[in-house]
């Protein structure tokens, strides 16, 4: 669900830039507030594994369409929902910076899409509110999995507005917004038993880092040391090995674009969007998850079957690389916050 330039319009950009900005630096005070930096290398490995698992889109049956994992609820439940946004936003930097996946103009869009509706409205209104001050492994699993259902749907939601206010006429809100909800609820129902599977096996593993993201307390003396190796684990199998087997079809936005208007792709048609184009050619050292093609390497045969599993060097260091650079700045911006709060 990561939105290209062309889908919106400058001054919808600049406002969701706004918007995402402001949750950020929210988002900052209250973490340097907590200063748990007992939080900091989990922040760090849960956006590393949430970019790993991002790679990997899985088909919907009968629709020719696919979806991948959003994890901001996944971030909610286990970091609280302020280091959560801050780890997502880590996560959706890092793939429009470097992989050219999402515009640049549209960041501000996706920060708000996969992190606001998770992390500030479905964690705290349909998470807390079931499992309360007595979670057991039933409660547990029905938060996860509802969570992560009504955010995506709130996500999606979100993209057909912001096409909206951005004057785009080939996706009309009646057909989109008819297109748009359905197949991201069937990738929502994935989404929410994956969430419910994670959430579940580090509550059996260590239940005080749920305790403390519930209750906003530090998360203590607590060993969290097999969570964290289990956790960066699963990233460096998935983004290195399990990508390999991403479904090819087109995920839930593409579809629903396509469906609406016969592209998937639309054409950019403001100047700002050829020059964020430009710096994103620059900065993306591997633009789709892959290493850039030659000038003069020849593209493949048209009626060239696509390999399955796609084993592919480029996308096995895309998703390593991508998943430790998300670990950097996510422990990065941690431990700066909570400096911050020494120091003050």
């Amino acid at each position: 669900m990561h939105m290209a330039d062309a889908l919106i319009s400058p001054a919808v950009g600049g406002t969701m830039w706004a918007a995402s900005a402001g949750l950020i630096a929210y988002s900052s005070k209250k973490v340097s507030e907590a200063a748990d930096g007992r939080k900091v290398p989990l922040m760090g490995v849960l956006g590393a594994f949430i970019f790993a698992a991002q790679m990997i889109n899985f088909s919907i049956p009968a629709t020719g369409s696919s979806g991948h994992l959003g994890g901001g609820v996944i971030l909610s439940i286990l970091l609280g929902p302020f280091a959560a946004f801050l780890t997502m936003a880590s996560v959706l930097i890092v793939q429009a910076l470097f992989f050219a996946d999402g515009g640049l103009l549209a960041l501000g869009c996706n920060i708000f899409n996969l992190g606001f509706f998770p992390c500030f409205v479905a964690y705290p209104l349909i998470y807390k509110t079931i499992v309360k001050d007595d979670p057991t492994q039933a409660k547990i699993a029905i938060g996860s999995f509802l969570s992560a259902v009504i955010a995506l749907q709130l996500g999606a939601f979100g993209v057909v507005l912001e096409t909206v206010f951005s004057g785009i006429s080939e996706l009309p809100f009646n057909t989109f917004v008819l297109l748009m909800q359905p197949i991201h609820l069937a990738i929502g129902v994935v989404e929410g038993l994956v969430t419910a599977a994670v959430v579940t096996f580090v509550w059996k593993a260590r239940p005080e880092i749920l305790d403390a993201a519930v209750s906003s307390k530090p998360i203590g003396r607590v060993d969290i040391k097999k969570v964290l190796v289990g956790l960066l684990i699963a990233a460096a199998v998935t983004g290195g090995a399990l990508s390999w087997f991403a479904s090819g079809n087109p995920d839930g936005l593409e579809w629903a674009m396509f469906k609406t208007s016969g592209r998937e792709e639309l054409a950019s048609r403001e100047k700002v969007h050829a020059s964020l184009a430009g710096l994103q050619e620059k900065t993306a050292f591997l633009p789709d998850y892959g290493f850039k093609k030659g000038e003069h390497e020849a593209p493949p045969a048209e009626d060239a079957k696509p390999q399955y599993p796609a084993v592919d060097t480029g996308t096995s260091v895309s998703g390593i690389v991508g998943a430790a650079l998300t670990l950097l700045i996510a422990v990065s911006i941690g431990w700066a916050l909570r400096k911050r709060n020494v120091a003050s």
